[in-house]
């Protein structure tokens, strides 16, 4: 038998990016599996299996050492190379993998030839200029086949629509959950009174990285961590996720002062002396890391039960990153524990336990782990499941859809006209429907039902060829901005209060909802009467 014998679900993985090959119509596709899922096995015995010479693809040194290591275990037979700094072994390596930093000096790519296959590890970074050119330096939008691997699809500021093709295969965390190949997982809260997230900008579609980390720190949550890291995890080994590097400094400090042992590990710090760190957590001597967002990707230690969430974010990629690192299984580890901070209230809409997973589940109840919340709600919510599953869907797009408070979703668009989604006749089905000031309300011609994920693509493509994309784009950059003079005019005159450090896009979205449920009012009223 092989080196990591395949799993069945691995080798539906590799199977479905053959056959999507095969097709002879796509050739950039990508793999969406949990961390913990084993990404680089799959594209290992892929590797073996095609036997052309490849290029495997990495943005961080752990991801390439861990890459290169498994290749040659999988594929004995070939030689695996690697390209980053100072090395440089791609002559005669039948499997090369090298650093994106590396691939972007131009003679340094160029030196590598006669690639017959690409493969890029957490693919959700490809959409960035950098693996834009060297994608397309080695043939991407030439027919090349290319393949990428990530535990979410998702990038804040979007684009990787234009460069993954299609995602042709998808697990879910809870699926992984149930075949017992990751553990089960339970959320708590740790509500810091004295933070006020509200008070922090947003940039780029989350929380703004400097003003975050100083609002914990000026809030005391350091100490509140400690103490629930105390009271719910002291027999844990964890990972603390913070926005800063002085964040993650004080948290290891306090939790050492509460007879927690922490170290801390950033970005800057010296390769042997985190590598020191890492080595003394896996053996024991360290309990709790605490870390400024290094430990998101390629850092594998399987015995971490507990994830403190200390980087409140907006973004479910991000927290997927995140909690994931507590959910390989471990000998004698039953669940993984999450430890979500947050202040007492806020207006932000943050990540948690529940955009985990693509199956519809409202927030699990107190000491309630996901499957168990799950398997509740398939029993007894299904109406709010499938709302769930909804607003997952359209919060993952890059295009800004907006819901009424009556619940329908529209796309808004420039002089006043907005698409928007009505129930079909089926379950689970949809109808579009475009509104103007002139003609009210009209169905396209043929008025067909399709599944949301359709509905969604039809309308969207609409959408774009009716306004410019940068107004309909959730990242487009002038929705960071302070709301303009005339939007707080408008919202004056229509009496919607402007919450403290409203964006451009926070105002335009309220403005937008108000206009769109007074049109659809009337538009129902007139049904009615007829």
């Amino acid at each position: 038998m092989p080196a990591y014998a395949p799993r069945p679900y691995q080798l539906d993985a590799q199977q479905a990016l053959l056959d999507g090959w095969k097709s002879g119509h796509r050739n950039r596709l990508a793999v969406v599996l949990p961390t913990g899922a084993g990404k680089t096995v799959v594209f290992s015995h892929l590797i073996r299996q095609k036997r052309t010479r490849t290029l495997v693809i990495a943005h961080r040194e752990e991801l390439i050492t861990q890459a290169a290591d498994k290749i040659r275990e999988v594929a004995p037979d070939l030689t695996v190379g690697i390209v980053k700094a100072e090395r440089d072994e791609h002559q005669g390596a039948d499997v090369i993998v090298a650093s994106i930093q590396t691939l972007a000096v131009k003679r340094r790519r160029e030196a590598i030839t006669d690639i017959g296959m690409v493969i890029v590890d957490e693919c959700h970074h490809a959409a960035a200029r950098t693996y834009m050119t060297v994608l397309e330096h080695f043939g991407a939008w030439r027919g090349l086949p290319v393949a990428g691997f990530t535990a979410t699809m998702v990038r804040q500021d979007g684009g990787l629509a234009d460069v993954w093709q299609d995602v042709v295969y998808v697990r879910d965390i809870v699926e992984m959950i149930g075949d017992g190949y990751l553990c089960d997982v339970r959320g708590k809260k740790v509500v810091v009174d004295g933070l006020d997230l509200d008070a922090v900008k947003t940039r780029n579609g989350d929380l703004q990285e400097g003003q975050l980390g100083e609002a914990l720190d000026e809030s005391g949550a350091a100490g509140v961590v400690a103490d629930a890291y105390r009271d719910y995890a002291s027999d844990r080994p964890g990972v603390v996720f913070t926005p800063t590097v002085a964040s993650a400094q004080s948290m290891a400090v306090v939790l050492n002062a509460t007879g927690i042992t922490a170290e801390a590990v950033w970005g800057d710090m010296g390769r042997e002396e985190r590598s020191a760190a890492l080595k003394r957590y896996e053996v024991g001597d360290t309990q709790v890391l605490t870390n400024c967002m290094v430990l998101t990707e390629g850092f594998d230690a399987p015995q971490t039960s507990c994830a403190v969430i200390a980087r409140p974010t907006k973004s479910p990629g991000l927290y997927v990153q995140m909690a994931g690192r507590a959910l390989r299984p471990h000998p004698g580890k039953t669940d993984a524990l999450l430890l979500d901070v947050m202040g007492a209230s806020t207006r932000h809409k943050l990540a948690s336990i529940v955009d985990l997973t693509g199956q519809t589940v409202g927030e699990p109840k107190d000491g309630q782990s996901l499957a168990e919340a799950i398997e509740e709600e398939k029993r007894t919510q299904e109406l709010a499941d499938i709302e769930w599953q909804e607003v997952n869907l359209f919060g993952q797009s890059p295009v800004t859809w907006l819901r009424t408070p009556d619940g329908t979703w529209f796309v808004d668009l420039k002089d006043q006209a907005f698409l928007y989604l009505i129930r079909g006749e089926e379950p689970g089905t949809y109808r579009v429907r475009m509104w103007t000031p002139a003609g009210g309300s009209r169905a396209p011609d043929p008025d067909g039902e399709a599944d949301l994920a359709a509905a969604m693509r039809w309308t969207e493509s609409q959408a774009r060829r009716l306004a410019p994309g940068q107004f309909l784009a959730r990242g487009a950059k002038w929705r960071t901005g302070a709301p303009t003079k005339r939007q707080r005019g408008m919202c004056r005159h229509l009496g919607i209060p402007i919450p403290k450090n409203s964006t451009a896009g926070d105002v335009s979205d309220q403005l937008a909802i108000r206009r769109v449920s007074d049109a659809l009012d009337v538009t129902t009223k007139k049904e009615v009467a007829a």
